[in-house]
């Protein structure tokens, strides 16, 4: 049973990936950027090395993402003050109404996709698989 529900998860984030590729397409995002964007959204005046840890990528990978985003006007890079060394991150004005369309969308999908699951259903889901991240994170050591 463990096995299947590691699979399904795995699939499940997957196809659910997928699905908001699909729907931010005319948005002219690339699941990396709005990866990017979305984690922004959330964690504002973080800096490179946080951000890459949270989205589990290369900090090489995130810059060239970054100078896309920055070319673009949706992003900006500022001194950070903890380290002089680090630059946090910040969106722009001009990111805030794609920002905006782009949580209509995943709110939208996110309905339809459980629109047939029991409020009961969804919490045991998530208290699963909070215990699925807790443990984790204990066992990568952060």
């Amino acid at each position: 049973m463990m096995q299947v529900f590691a699979q399904s998860v795995g699939a499940v984030a997957r196809q659910w990936r997928r699905q908001l590729d699909m729907r931010f397409r005319h948005l002219d995002l690339t699941q990396a950027r709005w990866s990017v964007l979305f984690e922004l959204s959330r964690h504002e005046e973080a800096t490179q090395i946080e951000l890459a840890r949270t989205l589990g990528i290369e900090g090489a990978t995130l810059v060239r993402l970054l100078d896309g985003l920055e070319k673009a006007g949706l992003v900006e890079r500022r001194p950070c003050h903890r380290d002089r060394r680090a630059k946090t991150l910040r969106l722009t004005g001009q990111a805030t109404p794609l920002i905006q369309e782009m949580k209509r969308i995943a709110a939208d999908s996110r309905v339809a996709l459980l629109a047939d699951v029991s409020e009961e259903d969804l919490r045991i889901a998530n208290r699963v698989l909070s215990q699925v991240a807790a443990r984790l994170e204990t066992m990568n050591g952060e």
